[in-house]
């Protein structure tokens, strides 16, 4: 799974994209989806934790996730293993990759938006996660996760490149 971050930094948009690669029957697939990989307006300028909103650094994470279930909710993937995070604490809508880094499990999940329709903005649906505004596209990344699992194992290594170095 690759993550590319706009090069736009403006926040509650979901302006970034998820692509999911595989081969079948020596085929190559891949698609690519809508999604954040930065935090909502409201969780910018209301962190959640004392030292900043997390927002995930690029780089390529071995198996970060597994599948589980976001918040004890719905099947998604989950954190499993650390992660580094910038922590944005200066509370405007505006993604501060210049803030301190920290080290961590922080929840970081890959999960869907609303479960009923295709978001349009990301307000509350993403505190610092890898989130997807469709949650028919949502459906088809788990199914294709589970699908991988029967093959290659329960864990997920996820890459997130920024726009600008492509």
């Amino acid at each position: 799974m690759i993550g590319i971050r706009s090069a736009d930094r403006n926040a509650n948009t979901f302006n970034d994209r998820l692509a999911v690669a595989w081969r079948f029957d020596r085929i190559p697939h891949c698609l690519v989806f809508a999604a954040t990989t930065d935090p909502g307006t409201f969780w910018r300028e209301n962190p959640l934790n004392i030292d900043g909103t997390a927002i995930l650094v690029p780089g390529q994470y071995t198996g970060l996730w597994q599948l589980g279930l976001h918040q004890g909710k719905y099947r998604a993937l989950v954190q499993r293993r650390p992660v580094r995070v910038y922590r944005d604490n200066n509370r405007d809508t505006v993604l501060n990759v210049d803030a301190p880094i920290d080290d961590g499990l922080f929840g970081i999940n890959c999960h869907r938006a609303s479960g009923t329709h295709q978001s349009q903005r990301v307000d509350k649906w993403n505190a610092g996660c890898q989130v997807l505004a469709d949650p028919f596209d949502f459906a088809l990344l788990i199914a294709l996760c589970d699908r991988a699992a029967e093959q290659w194992g329960t864990t997920f290594t996820y890459t997130l490149l920024e726009e600008a170095d492509l």
